[in-house]
């Protein structure tokens, strides 16, 4: 797929994008705009949608006994992830794009910059979307029929931050979802254990993704872009604190609603306990006036959750 673009804005860096990221080094120049407009130079929210997947496959090992289907779903998860994320990132560039024009963090982003059309976009975001149909018509009905039924919260996420202080809420209920998805792949049905830990990833995601709106703030301010950033203000210490209790407390509730034997608890415990050791640092660490430092705190919960996803899966193997 080409851009309608001369070379010099094709092969232009994105200013919130790492440094020396995969595809500025590598990815054939016509690609890049198309990828950055996924996010592909910026996996971390892959990672974060990805997540939530594993929490769920892990305690359905744990409430149930260790399946074959569930080396599938592991995988499923991560290919679905990369595209949905990537079809999710797409549309929100599609519905932000006068907005992100206006923010300096985002006005040098593929669509605002014009380094692609909006019909390009349109048709990039179409193309994701059948990936990840495929993947998902590979799991039982239960997990399709769910994972369908997550497209109502990607589809309304962008527009939250127009009408409510709380965007970040609607996001925690888009990233947090695949834990139904991967819980009800395993076996055709729910369970208390997910619902908790997806309660407890949207606690999870008000905590890192009110750390990455500090950077955004000022910017949000002038243009009437409302966040849990700009509403908790100096406040934001005592809320990110109790988003982090509430998250391990419902995490420590979903290992327990699968009843697991005594090593298996010991162990997934110790997961959340790593968890809740991590968001604390994170708290000690937070100052809301370092976009550097607030960037790196938010792509520091891909470790965060990677400790949980770990631990749940080692216990369910038991």
């Amino acid at each position: 797929m080409q851009s309608d673009v001369s070379t010099p804005q094709v092969t232009a860096t994105v200013a919130d994008a790492p440094r020396g990221n995969w595809v500025d080094r590598l990815a054939p120049p016509g690609w890049r705009p198309w990828l950055r407009l996924s996010r592909a130079d910026r996996p971390i929210g892959t990672w974060l949608l990805l997540l939530p997947c594993w929490w769920g496959t892990g305690l359905a090992m744990m409430a149930d006994r260790p399946a074959w289907v569930d080396l599938w779903v592991v995988v499923a998860c991560a290919i679905g992830s990369v595209v949905m994320r990537g079809a999710g990132c797409t549309w929100n560039d599609i519905t932000d794009r006068d907005i992100d024009g206006e923010v300096a963090r985002t006005r040098s982003r593929p669509l605002p910059s014009g380094q692609v059309t909006l019909r390009g976009a349109l048709a990039w975001l179409g193309a994701q979307l059948a990936v990840g149909a495929l993947i998902l018509f590979t799991m039982n009905w239960a997990a399709v029929l769910l994972g369908v039924a997550s497209l109502a919260l990607v589809a309304i996420y962008p527009f939250a931050k127009r009408f409510t202080w709380w965007p970040q809420v609607f996001l925690g209920l888009a990233f947090n979802w695949g834990v139904l998805v991967a819980f009800a792949a395993h076996g055709g049905t729910l369970h208390p254990a997910p619902m908790l830990a997806y309660a407890a990833g949207i606690l999870w995601t008000l905590f890192y993704d009110t750390i990455y709106a500090h950077q955004d703030a000022e910017d949000d301010a002038l243009i009437g872009v409302k966040s849990t950033a700009r509403l908790f203000g100096k406040d934001s210490p005592r809320w990110l604190l109790g988003f982090a209790a509430g998250a391990v407390l419902l995490l420590a509730a979903a290992v327990a609603a699968t009843r697991p034997a005594p090593l298996p608890a010991l162990i997934a415990m110790l997961g959340v306990a790593g968890f809740a050791a991590h968001l604390w640092w994170q708290l000690r660490q937070f100052d809301p006036d370092s976009n550097p430092l607030l960037l790196r705190l938010f792509r520091s919960n891909r470790d965060a959750g990677l400790i949980v996803a770990g631990a749940l899966a080692l216990a369910g193997l038991m």
